[in-house]
């Protein structure tokens, strides 16, 4: 969808945001507005001990890669993966494992994203762990079957599985947060229980008026991702 458009990708880590409430990731992305709250600087924390591009870890069947740098031009999105694991596979499985340049053999692929809290009633974080999954099948040109999210609050991780439909979800937010880029639009507010815990809620101004342009010709005219 962008493959000549390396200055149009958006942050990865944004679809996260988009996915939670549009207007975060407008005043984030577009705005350039952000406030610390306990909850994200106890994010940053965790994500310290991860985000280390330099860190190798080999653990017989399992290689493990930190902070690997991510980009996909199906979904116009870049970043960074938490950390990807390698499995040791007996033998090559077509389109779903991969050489590494310093290890002998094949390996299985699988993101694992690193959260603060505890596992959330939306697919917030599921979305932005397939987005990874998406620039991972791109860079290697295979198909992934599931990663992970950790949860520091409950120290255990979640296996999770890129349905048709989570790689869909996936697709039309990615999608929506460049048509909202283009026309650089912050949309109106919509309060509900969740803003309370939002970093912006002392700059969301929930008595702006802003109207939603009708997207569903833009989706409809992009959807043809593979």
């Amino acid at each position: 969808m962008y493959e000549s458009c390396d200055d149009y990708l958006l942050m990865l880590s944004g679809i996260q945001h988009i996915a939670f409430c549009e207007r975060q990731w407008a005043l984030i992305h577009l705005e350039q507005q952000w406030i610390e709250n306990v909850l994200t600087v106890e994010g940053h924390h965790m994500h310290d001990h991860v985000d280390d591009p330099f860190a190798y870890e080999s653990r017989g069947n399992l290689l493990v890669l930190r902070s690997v740098p991510l980009a996909t031009r199906r979904l116009g999105l870049s970043g960074r993966a938490d950390v990807v694991e390698l499995y040791r596979s007996e033998k090559e499985i077509p389109d779903c494992t991969i050489s590494f340049d310093s290890e002998k053999g094949w390996w299985i692929v699988v993101p694992v994203e690193y959260k603060r809290g505890k596992p959330k009633p939306d697919e917030c974080d599921e979305v932005q762990l397939c987005a990874q999954n998406y620039a991972l099948e791109e860079t290697y040109n295979i198909h992934i079957s599931k990663g992970y999210l950790y949860y520091g609050e409950t120290r255990h991780r979640h296996e999770i599985f890129f349905s048709d439909a989570l790689r869909q979800k996936t697709k039309e937010l990615a999608l929506r947060m460049h048509e909202l880029y283009d026309m650089g639009m912050t949309p109106a507010p919509i309060p509900k229980p969740r803003c309370k815990s939002c970093s912006l809620f002392n700059l969301c101004l929930p008595g702006i008026k802003t109207t939603y342009p009708d997207v569903s010709s833009y989706i409809e005219r992009n959807l043809d991702i593979p």
